[in-house]
C-alpha cells in the first residue's frame, strides 16, 4: 500500500548495512593511521549539551474497516485506499547528553517539530461531492520528547559511528481534538498526544571547536490517532479503525 511507509523493512536493512560498516571498520581498525584529534576530553565529560535542526517527513500507517475493499454485495464499499501525500517538514530542539560508560550515552532531546500529511479520498467514496470533500490537510505541531540511549562504536582520528534507539512522547498542538467540529465542517481531527519508539544511526565528526553529528532515525507510534466523527457512517473517518504515525527523522546536531 503505498500509504504506508515501509519503514520496519527500510530501518532493518539500513541498519543491517551500518552494522557491517562498523564490522569492516573495526577490523582494519589496527591500519588506520592515526592522525591528531579533535576535542580529545569532550567524551570524557559526564554531562554535556548541544543543539540540532532537520527535516522529516511523517506518515501514516492505516488499518481500515474490514469491509471497506470488499465488494458491494458484502456490504462494504468496494474502494481503493485512501492517497497519503507525505510532505516535508522541519525539526528544530535541544541535546541533554549523560555519560555511562566510554559505548554509552543517555540523550534526552527536546524538540519542536512541523509537518503536514494530506488524505486524498476515491473518487467513488459516498458523501462526497466537491474538491474540498475529498481533500483532507493533517497539519501537525508537535512537542516531541525522546529520550534515546546512544551506544557508540570506537573513536577513531575525529570520527565515531553509533546506534541511537529509545522511547519518545508526541505532544500535537494542532490535533483539534477539543473541537467541537469535525470533517463535516472540514475539520480532521487526531488525538494530542502519542508514545513512540524510535531507532537509528550517525557518525560524529570531531571538529576543532565542536562535535558535529548527522543522523537519521525512523519513528513509529504505537497509539491509535483517530478520533472518529459524530456520524457513524462519515466517509471520511467510518473506513478508517486505526491510524498510525510513521516518520523519518533526519537530524544535524551541534555540541
Amino acid at each position: 500500500m503505498p500509504q504506508n511507509l515501509n519503514l520496519p523493512r527500510a530501518a532493518f536493512l539500513t541498519l543491517s548495512l551500518f552494522l557491517l560498516g562498523i564490522t569492516v571498520v573495526n577490523a582494519q581498525y589496527p591500519t588506520v593511521t592515526e592522525r591528531v584529534q579533535n576535542l580529545q576530553d569532550f567524551d570524557e565529560r559526564f554531562l554535556h549539551y548541544g543543539y540540532y535542526f532537520g527535516i522529516n517527513q511523517f506518515g501514516f500507517k492505516f488499518e481500515y474497516e474490514k469491509t471497506y475493499s470488499a465488494p458491494t454485495i458484502l456490504s462494504g464499499r468496494g474502494l481503493p485506499d485512501i492517497e497519503l501525500v507525505k510532505n516535508y517538514g522541519f525539526n528544530v530542539g535541544l541535546i541533554g547528553d549523560m555519560r555511562i560508560n566510554k559505548f554509552l550515552n543517555l540523550r534526552f532531546e527536546p524538540g519542536l517539530y512541523y509537518n503536514q500529511r494530506d488524505f486524498i479520498y476515491p473518487d467513488a467514496t459516498p458523501g462526497l461531492s466537491t474538491d474540498q470533500d475529498y481533500l483532507r490537510e493533517i497539519k501537525s505541531t508537535y512537542i516531541h520528547l525522546p529520550l534515546l540511549i546512544k551506544f557508540s562504536a570506537l573513536r577513531i582520528n575525529n570520527f565515531k559511528p553509533y546506534l541511537v534507539g529509545g522511547i519518545s512522547s508526541s505532544f500535537n498542538l494542532s490535533s483539534n481534538k477539543k473541537s467541537t467540529d469535525d470533517n463535516s465542517n472540514n475539520v480532521f481531527r487526531v488525538i494530542s498526544q502519542t508514545y513512540n519508539y524510535e531507532i537509528g544511526f550517525g557518525v560524529d565528526f570531531y571538529l576543532p571547536y565542536f562535535k558535529f553529528s548527522p543522523s537519521i532515525r525512523g519513528l513509529f507510534s504505537i497509539d491509535n490517532e483517530l478520533i472518529q466523527d459524530v456520524d457513524p457512517m462519515s466517509p471520511w473517518t467510518s473506513n478508517i479503525n486505526n491510524l498510525f504515525s510513521q516518520a523519518i527523522l533526519i537530524n544535524f546536531t551541534f555540541e
